[in-house]
Formats: C-alpha cells, sequence, structure tokens
C-alpha cells in the first residue's frame, strides 16, 4: 500500500484536532467509520486495538492474549505504542502527554502511524493472523485513523476497552508495573507516582469511551474494574469469539500454580513410554515427599487436579485430600507405540521414528495423538487454570510440557524439549507481563526420560544418529531449589 493516503489522514486529524474545545468535544461528534462495506474474507487478519487510560492494565491484557492466542496455534504480535514512543523521543515528564503539547502530539502521531506500518508487514507479509495494537487510543479522532487504516488493507477490528474507576486497583497496578517501566528508570518512588498520576489526568480531559449508540456496529468487549463486569458488541468470528472468552475467565488474583508430573512409574523404570502402571517404589517414596512439600507451602484452598490415569491418581493419594480427575490431563496417546521402549519404534518403526524427530510439535503416532493434538485437548484446562486460585496439577511430561509452553510463552518448536524432570515441583506465579517459576527437586532419585532435541540435519537418512538408550540413569537436578523470572512480553 502506498501510505501517502494515510499522511493526508494524519494532517486531517491535526486540523480536526484544532477545533476540539478542552472537554474533548467539537462542534459534531467525530464519527467512526462505517465498516460493512469493507471487503473481507472469512479468515482475514484481525488487528486487536486496546483502549483505554494509563494504568487500566492494557499492556497486561494484551500480553496474556498474544500469548495465549500463539499457544492455540494463531499467530499474533503485540505493538506496544510505548516502545515505538521511546525509541523516538527519551522520556522526561508527564508534560510530554499534556493536550496542548503540539510538539508532542505531532511525535506521538508520527510513532503510531510507524506502528500500524509495522503491524501491516506483519499481517499482510509475514503470515501474522492477529495484531494487538497496544496503546491508549482513547479519542475517536485516533481510533477513526485506525479503523480507516484497517478498512484500506481488508482487516478485521476488535476494540478492547479497559475500564477502571477503583483507586486502589490503579493504584496497585502503578505500584507493580509503572514504577520499574523504562520511562522511571533510576527515579524516586514518589516522584514516579506523582508524574505518573498527573500522566493519566492529561489523557481524562480528552477521554471519549466507545459509545453503546455511536460504536454499536463496531466489534468489542468492555471489560469494567479488572473482569466484575463486561459488555460484548457484535462479535464476527471465530478469533474474536476465542478472545472474548479468554477475557472472561482471566483474573489478577495472587495466587501460585504448582506442576509435577507423577512419580515414577513401573514402566518407566523399563524404558517404556505410556501405558497405564502405577508407582515405583521411589514412585511411592516421592509422592510422600510430595505430601510434605505441600504441607509445609501452607497453601490456603488449594485444589488439586490429577489425570483418569493410575500413576497421577497414586501419586495424589499421598496428599490425603480431595482431588479432583480429568481426563483431558491424561498422557499424549501413542497409538500403535504404547508401552514400547524408543529403541523398539526406531526398530519396528523405523520411518515414524524420524519423522517424529523432524516436526515433533505436528507429528501424529499412528492411530495416536501429537503435541499439537494435546494443546487442543489442554484448552479448556488452560481456561480453568485462568479461573481458579491455588492449584497443584499432577499430571505427564507431555502434557506438562504444554501447560509450561503456555505459562513461560514458548515456541510450538521449543515446546516438545521443555525439561519436566520427574521427582521436581515446578512452582509458577504470574508477575507483571511474565511469570516467575520456582523448581523444587524433592531429592528422590529417578530415572530420567527426556530425548534431547536431534541435530540438524538428521532424519529420514540419519536413523542410526536416533539411537536412544533405555532410561537408566538418575534424574537429579544440580541443584534442589531454583527462581527465575519468564517475561513474555517480546
Amino acid at each position: 500500500m502506498c501510505f501517502i493516503s494515510f499522511y493526508c489522514l494524519i494532517a486531517e486529524a491535526r486540523t480536526s484536532s484544532t477545533m476540539m474545545n478542552n472537554s474533548g468535544e467539537s462542534g459534531h461528534p467525530y464519527l467512526i467509520p462505517d465498516l460493512t462495506s469493507i471487503p473481507q474474507f472469512t479468515n482475514s487478519p484481525t488487528m486487536v486495538i486496546m483502549v483505554g487510560l494509563p494504568a487500566r492494565g492494557k499492556t497486561y491484557i494484551s500480553t496474556k492474549l498474544t500469548r495465549y492466542l500463539n499457544w492455540i496455534g494463531t499467530p499474533t504480535k503485540v505493538f506496544n505504542l510505548g516502545q515505538y514512543r521511546r525509541e523516538a523521543v527519551s522520556y522526561k515528564n508527564y508534560e510530554f502527554f499534556l493536550p496542548d503539547n503540539m510538539e508532542a502530539l505531532l511525535i506521538r502521531k508520527q510513532c503510531a502511524l510507524a506502528a500500524l506500518k509495522d503491524v501491516h508487514d506483519y499481517l499482510s507479509h509475514e503470515e501474522g493472523h492477529v495484531a494487538v495494537f497496544d496503546a491508549t487510543n482513547t479519542t475517536r479522532e485516533r481510533r477513526s485513523l485506525i479503523l480507516q487504516f484497517a478498512k484500506e488493507h481488508g482487516y478485521k477490528v476488535f476494540f478492547i476497552e479497559s475500564i477502571c474507576n477503583d483507586p486502589g486497583i490503579i493504584a496497585e497496578n502503578i505500584r507493580q508495573v509503572k514504577l520499574g517501566s523504562p520511562d522511571y528508570i533510576d527515579c524516586d518512588r514518589e516522584k514516579v507516582l506523582e508524574d505518573f498520576l498527573k500522566r493519566i489526568e492529561c489523557y481524562e480531559v480528552n477521554y471519549q469511551p466507545l459509545d453503546d449508540e455511536l460504536d454499536s456496529h463496531l466489534s468489542y468487549i468492555k471489560i469494567f474494574d479488572v473482569g466484575t463486569r463486561y459488555m460484548v458488541n457484535r462479535v464476527q468470528d471465530h478469533i474474536q469469539s476465542r478472545t472474548v472468552y479468554y477475557l472472561m475467565n482471566i483474573h489478577v488474583t495472587p495466587r501460585s500454580i504448582y506442576l509435577c508430573r507423577h512419580g515414577e512409574s513401573e514402566l518407566n523404570l523399563r524404558g517404556r513410554i505410556g501405558g497405564d502402571s502405577g508407582l515405583s517404589a521411589r514412585g511411592k517414596q516421592y509422592a510422600y515427599a510430595l505430601a510434605n512439600f505441600i504441607q509445609s507451602q501452607g497453601i490456603s484452598s488449594l485444589k488439586v487436579w490429577t489425570s483418569h490415569m493410575k500413576r497421577t491418581i497414586q501419586t495424589a493419594e499421598a496428599l490425603g485430600v480431595p482431588y479432583e480427575q480429568w481426563k483431558a490431563l491424561n498422557e499424549i496417546d501413542a497409538g500403535v507405540c504404547e508401552e514400547m521402549t524408543y529403541e523398539e519404534i526406531q526398530e519396528h518403526y523405523p520411518e515414524e521414528f524420524a519423522l517424529r524427530d523432524q516436526d515433533k510439535y505436528r507429528y501424529r503416532y499412528p492411530k495416536g495423538e501429537s503435541y499439537e493434538d494435546l494443546v487442543q485437548r489442554l484448552e479448556p484446562v488452560i481456561m480453568e487454570l485462568e479461573r481458579q486460585e491455588n492449584v497443584l496439577v499432577i499430571c505427564h511430561q507431555a502434557v506438562m510440557r504444554c501447560l509450561l509452553a503456555y505459562f513461560l510463552d514458548k515456541s510450538s518448536d521449543e515446546l516438545p524439549y521443555l525439561k519436566c524432570p520427574l521427582h521436581t515441583v515446578l512452582k509458577l506465579t504470574p508477575v507483571a507481563y511474565g511469570c516467575k517459576v520456582e523448581s523444587i527437586y524433592l531429592n528422590v532419585e529417578a530415572v530420567n526420560t527426556h530425548r534431547e532435541k536431534p541435530e540438524v540435519g538428521e532424519g529420514l537418512c540419519g536413523l542410526s544418529w536416533h539411537m536412544v538408550k533405555t532410561p537408566t540413569c538418575t534424574e537429579r537436578p544440580p541443584q534442589s531449589h531454583r527462581a527465575w523470572v519468564f517475561h513474555t512480553n517480546r
């Protein structure tokens, strides 16, 4: 597309803004263009447009939504306007956001244009399917420009407006997120709070929320006070429907999710995959070690989930608390390869063995499942985990990899090779824009069931390179307790 026409729109918007009075109102409403005549296909790319004052959780929502859509296989990317602004100019104080700072207004519009150009490149040239435009977009003027841009490219548009009037929630968001913002590096805490509150006031002057009547033809969801109430309007398609469903399940209540595998099983000892065997002697020892660990954590209102398989149920029974069984948490179905060793699979199904190493995420066992299938099976589990507070999930290696990939924003290429050792608990604590991970080894040895990713070039022509011995070594991390933080805003 030639962007000359869009520069003209910017100039027109600049002219119209001079006619606005301090309340953000002109002689006539700045009408949003009607999108009903836009030629679109069912699978046209989607622009998700965030709307709302600063410190309303827009970036938090953008990051989580992007992580979820990527996890289910929809290529999605966040375009954060604040990052474009920081690259263009260094931040001094709130005066940059004053409504009458014309020089700053021009810079901000140029940044928006640059971001939209990158959105176009991503959706039209890089096989992206959803672009999340993370900015305040608080005026009808700005939203009109975005809609015109979408119209020129045939993109669908879905708005997410976060509205919050609770001073406590706003203050907590500033404390958790803005104090560590690149805008306020090495700044005094009190000065940061004062400056940011004044920045919010700058936006409040011209804030024009989505209007029930003027915007009735648009697709959007309004989220009030971090999820106490929702308003949904004109959901167009499958992506928008899943977006709404997801956003209505997430919450910001502090909590931790504990992920672990079952104790070592009899089939683990024999190096055989799948099956439904019970625990080995060491597996039973781990079950009691897990019970002691959970008790030591002093977790309030902990829920315990298992699969329908013996080894997870036996592990949970040692806890002495009620537990819920999920069929969706069952281990990946290896089909005709169930209860075989990797050596046997390589001997009897050499082509299948090689194909799996070429694309482990999408490879489906004959009469079985792929990791891609497993992700789809686990989506209801993710939705419920987002709704819950403290949960212990006792599951299986492939299942744990899928769940972990969601919380840590790992790609489909990385997912099948995430290390999820036996007899180790991963404690996941959501933090702003990411997840804190603690790995706790419970000092009970077990076999190593992990297979490293094959070297580049291995495959059908290199079957002999894929020899995998039956696991006999014990699995013991060098440290019993490690912690790190993953930030998921790429």
